[in-house]
């Protein structure tokens, strides 16, 4: 089953804290992201960019653009518990 996203937020220096429905609760550090997938440098490129995002409908994906997003099962699996 495929993680949903109960709630987020985007924190300083590019980390997110993400809620799941199942309760489990983790940071995930997008900087490793943004050094090895071209798309994601955007996140430093565009101000602003970084605090803009959404979640999708079935709560299951992050995104911030047409060439940025993130499932949540990559969120859930290599996010750090908190």
């Amino acid at each position: 089953m495929i993680p949903k996203i109960q709630d987020i937020q985007a924190l300083d220096n590019f980390i997110l804290w993400v809620k799941f429905d199942d309760g489990k609760q983790v940071h995930y550090d997008l900087k490793e992201d943004i050094a090895t997938i071209p798309a994601f440098r955007g996140l430093i490129d565009e101000y602003g960019l970084y605090r803009n995002f959404y979640v999708d409908t079935s709560r299951t994906c992050v995104t911030w653009n047409e060439e940025i997003d993130l499932p949540s099962d990559c969120i859930y699996e290599y996010g750090k518990v908190k």
